[in-house]
């Protein structure tokens, strides 16, 4: 005798399916933005000897997409929110595939600069309907879970870039192989966008969210004003024109908190919403966010340029070399959640500390074995490294958006990954002119052989992971202004 389920009983089963295979594909599009991030930071010596490119270039070609990655995020969610974010997620996909592809065909310098922008722009336009899927596809324990596997994805891609580089590069040649890990997107595009087209809900548009465009063009404009000349000062001998930027970088972020307090007591939607940064807890967490993420993204920038063109190592090499670090992100990120609930905020300080010990570890190593580094000795620091990152990433969310309102959870999530991608693009700015900076490969004992060459680039090398610890330093003091719990995680 067999039974069959009612049409009652399969519905839930159903709407589940549908569920996890909308959410299937927008993780697919989440994998290649976050991919990108740290995927090229093997391919940049050989970006550089292929479009003979300058350091400042290299530093364009990191930050540059984490910049306009992290822009475009809040805008984007609200024209998803207005528009509905189905339309936006396909956008955006299909202006990133598509500068991925501009990325590999680039013959010169300036053309990846600017197809890395665009391609950060496509980023953030997709990424907030993510969440937003996750959102309509799922309720209650179902939605935990698949935000789980969201926090699973954003680990698993970003361990997984350097050393997949590193393969690419190698099977396809250290002449043009760079390529090839931007064409891997249109590979995957190819099958994602007609899916998203197909499966992915709609929601409804709503049109009570504004823009607050001269809000977005304050906040640019003080970003670029920070940004170019700490990318581009150091190899022009820091002339005027970079302390008269910095100077107005000041004023335009004055400027912008008048405009945004002005918009809130008109009753406008400000992009940065004053109401929220008045909380102690969230400001300091997105302070605390730009600071970690400049602190730990830019270690791959430093090794890679170290190991490849101060060693004269492969990408290949390069990627199992920083593979250590990826494992332990990922082995604690597993995990993290069972930490939160268990630990509290100790989580993150543990991850911090962690990720101070392992980087002062490698920085020995890097600082007894020069002028010849050996990556075996680099395993267990960067493995401890990586098990603290993978504490502070996956829980960083919960912690400073624990205090946030209900109401206002979308646009505090917005402002937060915006100072996420930020703090990569800060760091990458930092940490590259600490390292060019300090690096004189014209003196005559760096012309006398790869010893010479190699024992520059180790020296410069200690400096920009000293900076590295600068950063996670101000990240763990500003981890006591978050809440001691997660709401709702209990006290066990």
């Amino acid at each position: 005798m067999t039974s069959t389920a009612s049409p009652a009983a399969q519905a839930p089963h159903e709407e589940a399916g549908r569920g996890w295979r909308a959410v299937s594909i927008v993780l697919a599009g989440a994998f290649m933005a976050l991919l990108d991030t740290t995927i090229v930071n093997v391919a940049l010596p050989t970006i550089r000897s292929g479009l003979h490119a300058s350091p400042a270039s290299l530093e364009w070609v990191v930050s540059g997409y984490a910049l306009a990655y992290g822009l475009a995020l809040v805008p984007a969610g609200r024209a998803g929110d207005r528009f509905g974010h189905k339309p936006m997620f396909l956008l955006g996909l299909t202006v990133f595939i598509a500068a991925s592809v501009a990325c590999g065909l680039s013959g010169s310098a300036a053309q990846i600069v600017a197809a890395r922008i665009v391609q950060g722009l496509g980023a953030g336009m997709f990424y907030p309907a993510i969440a937003a899927t996750i959102q309509l596809a799922f309720t209650g324990p179902a939605r935990s879970k698949a935000f789980g596997v969201f926090g699973a994805t954003i680990g698993f891609a970003t361990a997984l870039g350097p050393l997949l580089g590193g393969l690419i590069i190698s099977a396809a040649g250290t002449g043009d192989g760079w390529r090839w890990i931007f064409f891997v997107n249109l590979i995957i595009g190819a099958v994602t966008v007609p899916l998203a087209a197909w499966q992915l809900p709609r929601s409804e548009p709503s049109r009570r969210r504004g823009f607050d465009l001269p809000g977005f063009a304050l906040l640019t404009a003080g970003l670029l004003l920070l940004l170019i000349p700490l990318i581009e000062g150091e190899a022009d001998g820091w002339p005027a024109w970079c302390l008269a930027c910095f100077g107005a970088c000041v004023l335009v972020f004055a400027l912008l908190a008048a405009w945004e307090l002005a918009a809130r007591r008109r009753g406008g939607d400000p992009l940065l919403n004053p109401g929220l940064l008045r909380q102690t807890s969230f400001s300091a967490g997105a302070i605390f966010a730009v600071a970690y993420f400049a602190g730990f993204s830019s270690v791959f920038f430093t090794l890679s340029i170290l190991w490849q063109e101060g060693l004269g190592h492969t990408a290949l090499i390069t990627g199992l070399v920083v593979a250590p670090f990826s494992v332990g992100s990922l082995v604690s990120a597993a995990n993290s959640d069972k930490l939160s609930a268990r630990m509290g905020r100790m989580v993150l300080v543990t991850g911090c500390v962690l990720v101070l010990a392992g980087l002062t570890l490698a920085i020995l190593v890097v600082h007894l074995t020069a002028p010849s580094p050996d990556g075996w000795y680099l395993i267990g620091p960067l493995l401890l490294a990586g098990l603290g990152n993978g504490m502070v990433i996956a829980p960083n969310q919960d912690f400073v958006l624990a205090s946030v309102p209900q109401k206002e959870a979308g646009t505090a999530s917005g402002i937060l990954s915006t100072a996420q991608r930020l703090g990569t693009a800060i760091g990458i700015a930092v940490i590259g002119t600490v390292l060019f900076g300090t690096l004189h490969l014209g003196s005559a004992s760096a012309r006398s052989g790869p010893q010479a060459v190699a024992r520059a680039f180790t020296h410069s090398a200690q400096l920009a992971l000293l900076t590295n610890l600068a950063f996670v330093v101000i990240s763990l003091v500003l981890v006591v202004a978050l809440p001691r719990r997660i709401p709702g995680h209990g006290n066990n």
